[in-house]
């Protein structure tokens, strides 16, 4: 037995999927700040790398601590993260902290340490939804028993988060509804939660401009409208990354060559993809999305191996959260989407969102860990 073998366990290929997307991390994240630098840094071009060095070492640890957790006991934490979710929620909407007319981020006192509770929403509300879906297989077509007390806590959270930040909403939305569907939830009863979900949004929107509340929609209007008017430019940001595109071709400029970094709006979060085709070409940038995908495809091999319908149910929810989230990201780099804000998932910078997605990355090999020891075909494949 190597020491990889007594120290590492679970999935390798998702141990090489974390580290490979680490170093683009690193790499990119170094080349895009560099402006940002010399805003702030007195041309210390160093200190995000280190800063973000420091922050990707920190979720590493968090990665390989909870993945040697058993993963049945995440499932016992999670009605106590819902419980604590909603408050947080809660606390953020009223009194958050600002940024661009959306109140996202909770600053601990003492410490300074923002956060977006919206991470830990996501984590929180998969484990919930995947735990009790695993509780109530034995009567899952019960609308009282079974639908309604996993149904309440997703349009709860959903709708807390939603005036923020409409497409982590959404998204979490969508994954939700994928575990129902995947743990047998009624067709009707799905297509009922949509149709509450369209009709919540709505409800709000109408709110919100008899109230005069109207920023975060005049914002979703207008990245809309921008995406669909080519004949304007359409908008500034998604036309820097075509530009960006455009530049690096088949083979890239090279590392730490890029041009667009001085003109993209945060080149080194919900923009970096378009910094990695830059510098990288369509090879590196192919190379990032295959990762993604592998990571989907090493997830539905543990989804056939998994040891229990929490295990199974988690893993499906947790991987498809984060490929989707990175599809996101990347179709808005590359125009195919309207900008949304969304982080390319363990590559753009960030703090708090590179630990959740760690944790969960680490419970989802806590699960692999459980698969390869009962000798299943994950560890093999």
């Amino acid at each position: 037995m190597t020491w990889i073998d007594k120290y590492f366990k679970g999935d390798r290929v998702i141990w090489l999927i974390v580290i490979l997307l680490s170093i683009f991390s690193l790499l990119a994240v170094y080349s895009s700040t560099g402006t940002l630098a010399y805003k702030y840094q007195s041309g210390n071009t160093e200190y995000y790398m280190l800063k973000h060095f420091i922050i990707l070492l920190l979720g590493l640890g968090i990665m390989y601590a909870s993945h040697l957790v058993k993963y049945t006991w995440y499932a016992r934490l999670s009605k106590v993260a819902l419980i604590i979710v909603i408050p947080l929620l809660l606390i953020t909407l009223i009194g958050g902290t600002h940024l661009n007319e959306a109140s996202r981020w909770l600053t601990l006192p003492g410490i300074g340490l923002s956060f977006q509770t919206s991470d830990f929403a996501k984590l929180g509300l998969l484990l919930y939804v995947s735990r009790m879906l695993s509780i109530k297989q034995d009567n899952i077509k019960d609308f009282k028993s079974a639908f309604i007390p996993i149904m309440l806590p997703v349009l709860v959270v959903c709708g807390l988060i939603l005036p923020a930040n409409f497409s982590t909403a959404a998204v979490l939305f969508a994954c939700s509804v994928c575990l129902m569907f995947i743990g047998r939830i009624s067709l009707k009863y799905l297509g009922g939660l949509m149709l509450i979900g369209i009709a919540g949004l709505a409800l709000f929107i109408a709110i919100a401009k008899f109230t005069g509340y109207t920023g975060r929609i005049e914002t979703w209007s207008n990245r809309i409208e921008n995406f669909n008017d080519k004949s304007s430019g359409g908008n500034f940001q998604a036309e820097q990354a075509k530009i960006a595109i455009a530049k690096g071709g088949i083979l890239g400029v090279g590392p730490g060559n890029s041009t667009q970094r001085n003109f993209l709006p945060h080149p080194y979060s919900d923009m970096i993809f378009a910094i990695v085709c830059e510098e990288y070409g369509l090879w590196g940038a192919l190379v990032v999305v295959g990762l993604y995908v592998l990571l989907l495809y090493r997830a539905i091999l543990l989804i056939r191996q998994s040891p229990g319908a929490f295990a199974t149910l988690f893993a499906a929810g947790c991987s498809f959260g984060l490929v989707l989230q990175a599809m996101i990201n990347m179709a808005v780099a590359t125009n195919l989407f309207p900008v949304t804000g969304q982080p390319l998932p363990m590559l753009s910078m960030g703090g708090t969102s590179i630990w959740f997605t760690s944790l969960s990355i680490g419970i989802l090999l806590s699960v692999s860990r459980d698969v390869n020891k009962e000798g299943g075909e994950l560890a093999h494949a």
